[in-house]
């Protein structure tokens, strides 16, 4: 007699890909520094490794030194071309080489980074139609006008409207609007993952120097979810000093 109980569903493969480039413009060879007594690159792994809806994290680098650390700290890494354009572009020829059902974006310049900002960023693939998701927290007042904090705004269902470094909502009438700062997390369905490389370069995209217009413009939709961390992605000397005090506080 054939069982009638319905199966059960498989939970999808998560992988985690922190993309780890030396050639940083404003601050090189970043993800290197020592930030309380340990690389960068380390805070962000270690965090990663902690979530436990990642069923893996690995290490995508063009860098021979990025890589000599990862052996000798025993991390899983993957070579990829120092031509990728973007942290997207070194995801993805991950994603040509190890299968996931979805892959998640860690910056290695976010070295704040907490187990439960992954947790969050999963959340929304629990609806079929989701495809990509991101963070949002809520923006400090020294952040609203800042151009480095990116901002968004949301539909109702936490669709993703628009990303700016520009201060929206533009508050016209005083009425002291919520302001949500963007955290370049991202996770993504394999599908998705896969079309980004193929569409061209938006001019949005091009406009803010934001790599998640590209999706917009092209009609795919992004999920936020909120956070109550923030984090201090590092970009200068000062975001290094400001994280170090925190890590050791």
């Amino acid at each position: 007699m054939l069982d009638s109980r319905p199966l059960e569903k498989q939970a999808p493969i998560v992988l985690g890909v922190i993309p780890a480039r030396l050639a940083s413009t404003r601050l090189p060879r970043k993800v290197l520094r020592t930030i309380a007594g340990k690389p960068m690159l380390a805070w962000v792994y270690e965090a990663a490794k902690a979530c436990p809806q990642l069923n893996d994290v690995l290490i995508a680098t063009d860098s021979a030194e990025v890589a000599e650390l990862c052996e000798r700290s025993g991390w899983a890494f993957q070579m990829t071309s120092p031509k990728l354009a973007s942290g997207t572009d070194r995801v993805h020829a991950v994603s040509q080489l190890v299968h996931a059902d979805i892959y998640v974006n860690i910056q290695g310049d976010e070295p704040l980074l907490k187990p439960q900002h992954l947790t969050a960023l999963l959340s929304p693939f629990g609806r079929p139609h989701v495809e990509v998701s991101t963070l949002k927290v809520l923006c400090t007042a020294e952040n609203i006008g800042n151009p480095n904090a990116v901002k968004v705004v949301t539909a109702m269902d936490g669709r993703a409207l628009y990303f700016s470094r520009a201060t929206i909502p533009y508050d016209r009438d005083q009425t002291n609007p919520q302001y949500w700062k963007h955290i370049g997390l991202y996770g993504y369905r394999k599908a998705a993952l896969k079309r980004f490389p193929t569409l061209p370069a938006s001019t949005l995209e091009q406009t803010e120097r934001l790599e998640q217009l590209r999706f917009l413009e092209n009609g795919i939709s992004l999920y936020v979810e909120p956070t109550e961390y923030d984090t201090v992605g590092v970009d200068t000397e000062d975001d290094l000093l400001r994280v170090d005090a925190i890590l050791r506080s």
